[in-house]
């Protein structure tokens, strides 16, 4: 038996923040108490937040550690243990790793081809191995106009430890793509795109996404049902879209790109998550919905880091100095994705939960992390 004392803390519980003290007993929560521990050993917090590890259900981090050039494809158990490392040092202690599943052939093939089967199977091999510092599960991301996604459905099983499957289309004039003008630019600037060939690319996809879309959100939603994993949504923008999610049965709603939408999302019991970047820079990078305007209407749920880690924990100190409530900010990063993602044994300072713990002080808006424990064992 291993016991571990973390006193004089700010803790964060479910819906307050009350001075006390947590004892750590193997690995779990054992118990919570008002006041500094007498307990020889103690870690004195020195009245800093004590609360818990953060939960990222949406992160394009792993993919900067593939191919941090573009053409450059970097080893990947490097890229692997770097990113586990990264995410442990921004205080994220449960990470949804997100894999694309539907790749293009042809022209229209660019960038890395079909990669998720093996790259899990690397993953899944070093986390049994215990070579990684936090939990990691995976993020499916079905992209529905794409040619291979039913045969890269194929290829993953319950077995697998997919915890999410969302539902992209990133078909030209759909969803984020709804502007092709910002497109345009995108593609250019990006791909070096001629007008000429960003015509013929558009025509191209749609033609593809109006051939495929019934065909792959089917196959998409019973793939789901069959990894026993949590159905999301990217981009919704429209009513029409969320009421098509909800009839997919989709549960979480992966960055709504305006406050109608959002609020369909709502209507519909589905949970609503929003990118930290959008939230930490005041607003949307690609001109969509402001994070802040959902949080001040009561439509922000979850946060979610997507390209930058360390906004995780920053959006939530953020969301808490918002809504004038510590408890309220940290659960988007904690409790509600945990509840989202179905994960009962983690996410919150409750007696018999997951001991995933970080020691934070702040300055100002900005976190400065102290310490990092999954199941009790420091791990940054």
């Amino acid at each position: 038996m291993t016991e571990l004392v973390l006193s004089n803390a700010q803790v964060v519980l479910p819906d307050e923040v009350m001075h006390g003290s947590v004892l750590i007993r193997d690995g779990r929560i054992a118990a919570i108490d008002p006041g500094a521990s007498a307990v020889p050993g103690a870690v004195d917090f020195a009245r800093d937040i004590l609360c818990p590890g953060l939960i990222e259900l949406h992160t394009d981090n792993l993919e900067r550690h593939l191919a941090p050039r573009p053409g450059v494809d970097w080893p990947h158990a490097a890229a692997v243990v770097a990113h586990d490392r990264e995410l442990a040092s921004c205080g994220i202690t449960t990470v949804f790793d997100a894999l694309r599943l539907g790749s293009l052939t042809g022209q229209d093939r660019r960038g890395r081809g079909r990669y998720a089967r093996d790259l899990a199977h690397e993953l899944l091999q070093m986390r049994a191995a215990g070579a990684l510092k936090i939990s990691h599960f995976l993020h499916l991301r079905a992209e529905v106009c794409s040619e291979t996604l039913i045969e890269e459905l194929d290829e993953f099983g319950a077995e697998d430890r997919v915890g999410i499957v969302s539902l992209m289309d990133h078909t030209p004039g759909q969803r984020q793509f709804s502007d092709l003008a910002q497109l345009r630019v995108y593609m250019r600037g990006k791909h070096g795109m001629t007008d000429a060939e960003f015509e013929d690319h558009v025509a191209r996809q749609k033609a593809l996404g109006e051939r495929v879309r019934v065909g792959h959100e089917h196959a998409v939603v019973q793939a789901a049902r069959r990894y026993g994993a949590v159905l999301a949504s990217h981009d919704d923008t429209t009513k029409a879209h969320v009421d098509t999610s909800a009839e997919h049965g989709v549960r979480l709603a992966e960055f709504p790109t305006t406050l109608d939408a959002a609020r369909a999302c709502h209507a519909h019991g589905i949970a609503v998550m929003m990118g930290a970047p959008n939230l930490v820079r005041g607003g949307s990078h690609s001109g969509n919905v402001a994070a802040g305007d959902l949080a001040q209407a009561g439509l922000l749920d979850i946060v979610s880091s997507d390209y930058v880690p360390a906004a995780l924990l920053q959006s939530a100190i953020l969301l808490g100095q918002i809504w004038g409530n510590l408890a309220a900010g940290l659960a988007t990063v904690s409790a509600a994705p945990a509840r989202a993602a179905d994960m009962q044994d983690r996410g919150a300072l409750n007696i018999g939960l997951h001991a995933d713990l970080l020691r934070v002080r702040t300055k100002g808006p900005t976190p400065l992390l102290q310490a990092v424990w999954v199941r009790g064992e420091r791990v940054a």
